[in-house]
């Protein structure tokens, strides 16, 4: 793995870290406004991440699957991550403090909803870190340097492609709710 792949990874490691102290400084030691600024701290690490895959390209290195991912990665987190933090709010309050209202399943028209909300998120993800790739691709100027990246925006194009058929499945063939059996 190189060193971009490994950033990756800490950042993804430091962005659970940091929602687990905010949660945990939040709930258990009580600390609202020390919660909160730990669980603000989340949007930092997208911007080292962004800081050194820049610096990483304009130096001159060969682009890589990872320096796509580190994009997408970005995109997902900006668009994605309050909703992250809700949902391990919401289950941090359930489970682990036994305070607040049980995690909602969804089934039928309410989960296909839901996932329509899901795919608009990942669209905005999509134009976040597509729009991140194409100014490094127009950038850097070279489409040796920046093959991968071309390759990672065609992936993604697909992936949002198929994601979008998915969401619509929900509207077509609803979840339904599985019925208990008592014995």
């Amino acid at each position: 793995m190189n060193f971009i792949a490994w950033m990756i990874v800490g950042c993804e490691i430091a962005f659970w870290i940091v929602i687990l102290l905010g949660l945990t400084t939040r709930y258990i030691a009580k600390k609202e406004k020390m919660g909160f600024f730990l669980l603000a701290l989340t949007p930092v690490i997208d911007l080292i991440l962004l800081l050194v895959t820049g610096i990483d390209l304009y130096n001159g290195t060969k682009a890589t699957t990872a320096h796509g991912i580190a994009a997408i990665y970005i995109g997902v987190s900006l668009a994605f991550g309050k909703s992250m933090i809700k949902w391990a709010d919401e289950r941090f309050l359930y489970y682990v403090t036994k305070q607040g209202a049980k995690p909602i399943r969804r089934f039928g028209l309410e989960h296909a909803k839901h996932g329509l909300t899901g795919w608009f998120q990942h669209l905005i993800a999509y134009a976040i870190g597509a729009g991140l790739l194409v100014v490094i691709i127009n950038l850097l100027n070279n489409a040796q340097q920046t093959e991968a990246l071309s390759g990672i925006l065609q992936m993604w194009t697909l992936v949002l492609a198929i994601d979008f058929c998915i969401t619509m499945s929900y509207f077509i063939w609803p979840r339904r709710m599985k019925a208990t059996i008592k014995q």
